[in-house]
């Protein structure tokens, strides 16, 4: 019943998508559905995110039409993915998930995307809010033959890498926050949860989750902190087809530096867009709350503090400008 669902509501967003109006009739017949059901299934993507308009005698149309993912479209514009390394799914709770679920039978650098996630999470546990064909939800794997060790530093590589590819379609001056952030204008513009599976001393996995916000909906809720999208910071907006396929192929080239030399060799490219970089902050690690001027980050990426005249490195935490 739920895979039929999930059908059902592939078909009726392909349909929608070129934000043409469609009648009830219309997508009964093409879904074997009846106009009730369609009425049920408009309701559940209005509430995951599509803007979608009823008007009587006319049917469904959306807001505006909205270009969805393709994966043959991303692997044609892509130098490193192939058609059995990248899936594109409409309707899921996590890519984190997805891909935690399969770790064993995927193949390395396998990138799982997704329209919506309805449980889309952050660091902490934190929810990421994913609305529907708004934002990039994606998830990448990567096995580490060096093991847990060989990944210090991970998720600022790839807050380095989403901002080298940002540059390249005009944003210049977006900033990262340690770490795992990217900001523009001092809102959140994107964030990295990375998730590590495996056993000390062999092969370690890491899930590198990505949200990008693309073009978030006029009245989107349950954000808690200042945010943004790419459209806003443009004025324009941008294929996420051909942006996936640009982060994945600077992310592959990236990983492989990463493997063989580490974060060092980025770290001038990091203190660049260090949204804190000489500002006096306070670091929350667990209970314990440490404060000092901030840095930047050393070759494990650990934030380095300077307080009474000493710098000591940090790993885990979060930093703000506040007190408390």
């Amino acid at each position: 019943m739920r895979k039929n669902a999930a059908l059902a509501r592939s078909l009726i967003i392909n349909q929608l998508a070129d934000g043409e109006f469609y009648s009830g009739e219309a997508l009964g017949e093409l879904t074997g559905l009846s106009r009730s059901a369609i009425a049920n299934h408009i309701k559940y993507l209005g509430s995951i995110g599509l803007d979608i308009y009823s008007v009587k005698g006319r049917g469904y149309k959306l807001a505006q039409a909205i270009e969805l993912l393709r994966a043959d479209k991303i692997v044609s514009q892509s130098n490193s993915l192939t058609t059995d390394k990248l899936e594109v799914l409409s309707i899921i709770d996590s890519t984190n998930t997805y891909i935690k679920s399969r770790l064993q039978e995927l193949p390395n650098g396998y990138i799982c995307l997704a329209e919506a996630q309805t449980q889309g999470r952050g660091r902490r546990g934190r929810p990421w809010v994913s609305p529907f064909g708004s934002s990039i939800y994606m998830s990448m794997c990567w096995t580490f033959a060096g093991g847990y060790q060989s990944m210090v530093g991970l998720s600022l590589l790839v807050g380095i890498g989403i901002n080298r590819v940002l540059m390249k379609y005009g944003l210049r001056d977006c900033k990262l926050k340690w770490p795992n952030d990217v900001y523009h204008n001092g809102k959140k513009l994107a964030g990295v949860l990375v998730e590590v599976e495996g056993q000390v001393g062999s092969d370690a996995s890491a899930i590198i989750g990505i949200g990008i916000n693309v073009l978030l909906p006029r009245h989107v809720q349950g954000i808690d902190q200042p945010f943004t999208d790419i459209y806003t910071a443009l004025d324009k907006q941008i294929d996420r087809n051909l942006f996936i396929a640009e982060l994945a192929d600077t992310l592959h080239s990236m990983l492989r530096e990463f493997e063989n030399k580490g974060l060092t060799p980025f770290i001038p490219e990091w203190k660049a867009a260090d949204l804190f970089y000489d500002k006096y902050v306070y670091l929350l690690a667990g209970k314990n709350q440490m404060h000092g001027v901030s840095k930047g980050i050393n070759e494990s990426g650990a934030l380095l503090l300077e307080c009474n005249g000493m710098i000591t490195p940090h790993h885990g935490g979060e930093i703000s400008v506040r007190h408390g």
